[in-house]
């Protein structure tokens, strides 16, 4: 079923580079849906680091040229493929990818990677749900293996990723510290679930920190900045304390010992990873938290396409995130 329009507008990216090689095209045909694919009318899509990361050709898995980037999207079912029974045209929906790319106006998507949208959600909070919520649960729980009664301290806990993982283990038990860049940011993470929030840009913080935690030590460290902060997280874990890599923008030199003195270990996560079986359970978990009402996702700024590339310059270089970025076409 097709779209009542054929053209829409859509980011291009036609060559890697910087923000700048995003382009707004007004007359990209409208895609089709195949089999066990549904076309999504987007009402707004998620901006995420991995995007800039690929859009720079810098990432492991490099799309082929011209895409359009974006996986997170909320919107509205316009079209079903054949087989799909799952949806019907007007369904309110979220994903967690997408094959066309999300920052566009139309965009189609897998059938099993798009979910219902709960009315207790705007399509802003519906387009932070995708990879924040998925990768913080994977980080978490699938890999980190958390526990009700531990620790965990979240590293950058005022973005996207940051947010969702503080509201997940505060539901889940654990008892959960963040770090923050700013005033506003450290709020924000303390009214999302965090018990005890730290500001990552004084000097001693590591040492509030450890005198926070005593003896003991944190037992999970969710890390989106490793290539800054890996080595000083070693030293912040528990006995048997793992940090999960969550996010990294380059390399740093650590000491193997550090993982020795206490039998600590270093796990990188990916959602791309993540099996059929995995991705239902983040689902479920996610669907559930929304209903139960603890999981609400907080939205930060906001761009019209045609800022595209001003949004891929600051979610990198923005002094604090506070919430999930998001486009609005």
């Amino acid at each position: 079923m097709a779209a009542a329009r054929s053209v829409m507008r859509a980011v291009r990216v036609f060559e890697f580079g910087g923000p700048e090689v995003l382009k707004l095209q007004a007359n990209v045909s409208v895609p089709d849906p195949k089999e066990n694919q549904v076309l999504i009318r987007v009402h707004a899509c998620g901006v995420n680091p991995v995007e800039t990361y690929v859009r720079a050709g810098g990432y492991a898995r490099k799309p082929a040229l011209p895409y359009t980037p974006g996986s997170d999207v909320a919107g509205v079912i316009a079209g079903v493929g054949e087989r799909v029974t799952a949806f019907k045209k007007g369904d309110r929906v979220f994903t967690i990818g997408t094959i066309s790319g999300g920052y566009a106006e139309y965009a189609v998507a897998a059938a099993d990677r798009v979910f219902p949208l709960s009315d207790k959600l705007d399509f802003r909070q519906g387009a932070a749900l995708g990879i924040p919520y998925f990768t913080a649960y994977r980080a978490l729980l699938q890999k980190g293996r958390a526990k009700a009664g531990e620790s965990v301290l979240v590293h950058g806990a005022s973005g996207g990723v940051g947010i969702a993982t503080c509201q997940i283990a505060r539901a889940c038990g654990l008892k959960v510290l963040g770090t923050a860049g700013t005033e506003e940011g450290m709020d924000v993470v303390l009214r999302n679930g965090a018990h005890q929030v730290f500001n990552h840009r004084e000097a001693n913080y590591t040492d509030k920190i450890k005198e926070y935690t005593g003896t003991e030590g944190v037992n999970i460290i969710i890390e989106m900045l490793s290539n800054i902060n890996l080595a000083t997280d070693l030293q912040l874990l528990s006995c048997a304390g793992r940090v999960m890599v969550v996010g990294s923008r380059g390399p740093i030199e650590i000491n193997p010992r550090d993982t020795m003195s206490k039998e600590s270990s270093i796990t990188g996560v990916s959602l791309f990873l993540a099996t059929e079986e995995e991705m239902h359970e983040c689902a479920a978990a996610v669907l559930d938290g929304i209903e139960a009402g603890w999981l609400k996702p907080l939205v930060g700024s906001e761009y019209p396409l045609e800022r595209a590339a001003q949004a891929h310059q600051d979610i990198i270089h923005s002094r604090g995130a506070q919430g999930k970025m998001v486009l609005l076409p």
